[in-house]
């Protein structure tokens, strides 16, 4: 059970940490020197000389924050300094009584199985938020998972850590949070911003956040060949930066690509005003070679990486927020690299779309989902990107201004690797204008993917901390057939949460967790979430939870298979369109295959060891024919009648 103290102690209420402050002050004064700072910016001139926060550098200028780029990061250390600044106030308790603490009401469950706290042991402080996931696991020991999220616990740490993960070495029936003997996680002076990545070459994870040790506040973490050990963990850095924010990372595991074994990080480097980067590492994490994708000017937020199961193509999700954010339109957008990070392309730029939200939060940069305390839940209509086969697909969340939905979930998916996408598909299908927001998504190997999302539609209202009103479930959507179609959307976790409160006064009150990052293997997808069913002290807090939903056989092993063509043949009655699926052997023969053309799936039966499909008069013009049950065995095929 988690325990709290009577403590109101925060952020603010620490003693100095003298060795981290010597270190963050220099960097100030490096950017002081390079000219970071601007005499336009608009905020008071306040000099923080007092700072009783690891997270606020002593001597810090408050007339910069908008000049840095703080106020567009989504950190926990740049809300701390806003809080500082006096730009922004920190969490708070709310007060609801210990009998309002009544059991939710479970769900029948529909995707996934039994919801797993990752949260174990006590919490003796009030330090209390864990939220924003990273979920991956061991392919060579699929029982070992590893989540990483952030977790305040480690405020009052010497040097400061709040950055947590918890293991499964069971295939996420039980976890185990990270501990040390001195009672915190293995990752100490760490600012969170979570991932966390398998090394299949080396055997060897890696937890990755902001880390102060990487130039103040840039991206580095903990290593190790025996997760569940918190004493295993030893540092390393990937950049060292002054401004970095919101990384995101992948690893290539498929001993069949032309990448095995590379490692990426994307991230938005603030030191520059915000430039969108990606470091690879071609040794295991060795060394890391750096490119930049975008410029920092317009500003493109960087979503998450991801890279294709198949083929190693890499895949960064940007995100233009419009000129100040808030709820203002966004547009999506893609990069790819097809030489392991080397040179990068931007190849889409989607349509603008209104984001999400009811409301601007008390930063008015960002927008909120939920009105509660002037603002609560920041989210800007972020979510995740996934590819298999040439096969991209993307999921995000955007309002419907004509009806006051404060939020959708949607999909787009690209059959030429990232270059046109379809028209966007609504994945939650209620008729309510109740909130969806926070997608991810994963694909397995075997062409299925899973997307999971925040709901609300089971509620008629939310308020922040009371444990008497349920407010969102989490729910999920699932295709077989690599994102061709889709099954019914369906609730994922098993009850209804309340809204959880951030009662910590050094964490900016808005924040939520600003990202879930799921991922998949052969057998399950995986993901985790920010869920308030846990009470402590009369109030719904932040914890962090699991599960996972089964990839589900797509039938036929891609292994069984030899071959997909198609084509288009002329004939003097009209073009017709020609597709076959060649087996190893007959062993098959009855069953069906399905072959999608144009989006439009056939089901083909298996004549010994082929299955042939044709369509007579087929229009003029290209066509894409895909082999979608089994999914992910062979790449789009595009053919043209004429």
């Amino acid at each position: 059970m988690i325990k709290k103290s009577t403590s109101q102690s925060a952020f603010f209420n620490v003693r100095v940490l003298i060795g981290l402050f010597t270190v963050l002050a220099g960097v100030v004064l490096a950017l002081a020197g390079f000219g970071a700072f601007s005499a336009q910016a608009q905020q008071k001139a306040r000099i923080i000389t007092d700072s009783t926060n690891p997270l606020v550098p002593a001597g810090f200028d408050c007339s910069q924050i908008h000049a840095l780029g703080i106020d567009r990061q989504d950190n926990l250390r740049a809300g701390a300094i806003r809080i500082a600044c006096g730009e922004a106030q920190g969490g708070s308790a709310s007060n609801f009584s210990e009998l309002m603490q009544q059991a939710l009401a479970a769900t029948p469950l529909a995707y996934g199985g039994a919801d797993i706290n990752l949260i174990t042991g006590a919490d003796t402080g009030s330090h209390i938020t864990q939220s924003e996931t990273f979920s991956w696991r061991n392919p060579d020991n699929p029982n070992e998972i590893v989540v990483a999220y952030n977790d305040s616990r480690g405020v009052f740490a010497s040097p400061i850590n709040i950055s947590g993960a918890s293991v499964s070495t069971d295939g996420g029936t039980t976890f185990t949070r990270l501990t040390r003997a001195t009672g915190q996680s293995p990752f100490s002076n760490t600012f969170g911003d979570p991932v966390a990545l398998y090394n299949k070459p080396t055997g060897t994870w890696f937890a990755i956040f902001l880390d102060a040790a990487c130039g103040g506040q840039g991206i580095g973490g903990y290593k190790s060949t025996n997760a569940s050990d918190p004493n295993s963990w030893t540092h390393f850095c990937i950049h060292n930066g002054s401004g970095d924010d919101r990384e995101s990372g992948w690893a290539d595991n498929n001993p069949s690509s032309p990448f095995f074994g590379r490692m990426y990080v994307s991230w938005n480097n603030f030191s520059d005003g915000g430039s969108l980067r990606v470091r690879f590492s071609t040794d295991n994490g060795g060394t890391w070679a750096e490119r930049q994708l975008a410029p920092a000017s317009p500003f493109t937020r960087d979503v998450q990486i991801t890279g294709d199961l198949a083929t190693g193509t890499l895949y960064v999700a940007g995100m233009n927020e419009g000129v100040n954010g808030g709820l203002t339109n966004r547009f999506n957008k893609i990069y790819r690299s097809t030489d392991g990070g080397n040179t990068w392309t931007n190849t889409f730029n989607g349509s603008q779309f209104p984001g999400p939200g009811v409301t601007t939060c008390p930063n008015t940069y960002f927008a909120c989902m939920f009105t509660d305390t002037g603002g609560y839940w920041r989210h800007m209509g972020w979510g995740e990107p996934a590819a298999l086969n040439g096969v991209v697909h993307y999921v995000y969340a955007s309002r419907n201004t004509s009806n006051g939905d404060a939020g959708n979930i949607f999909y787009i998916r690209s059959t030429d690797s990232g270059v046109t996408f379809s028209a966007p598909l609504q994945l939650n299908t209620d008729a309510t204008t109740r909130p969806q927001w926070q997608p991810n998504l994963s694909v397995s190997s075997g062409g299925t993917l899973f997307a999971m999302w925040y709901d609300a539609r089971g509620s008629a209202n939310c308020q922040k901390g009371n444990t008497a009103v349920p407010c969102y479930q989490m729910w999920g959507r699932k295709s077989t057939d690599n994102g061709a179609t889709w099954l019914p959307d369906m609730a994922f976790s098993d009850v209804m949460s309340p809204l959880p409160a951030q009662p910590d006064p050094g964490i900016i009150a808005e924040y939520a967790g600003d990202y879930d990052y799921a991922s998949a293997v052969v057998a399950d997808h995986i993901t985790a979430w920010d869920d308030g069913r846990i009470p402590v002290s009369g109030q719904s807090q932040q914890n962090t939870f699991f599960d996972k939903e089964p990839a589900g056989a797509a039938g036929i092993p891609c292994g069984d298979l030899v071959s997909f063509q198609a084509r288009c043949k002329h004939t003097p009655n009209g073009d017709k369109l020609q597709a076959r699926v060649t087996l190893t052997d007959t062993s098959h023969s009855g069953e069906q295959v399905t072959i999608t053309v144009d989006g439009n799936p056939n089901s083909v039966t298996i004549n010994g060891n082929t299955a042939t499909l044709q369509i007579n008069n087929e229009p003029l013009g290209q066509h894409t024919v895909e082999l979608t049950d089994p999914a992910g065995c062979f790449a789009p095929v595009i053919t043209n009648c004429n």
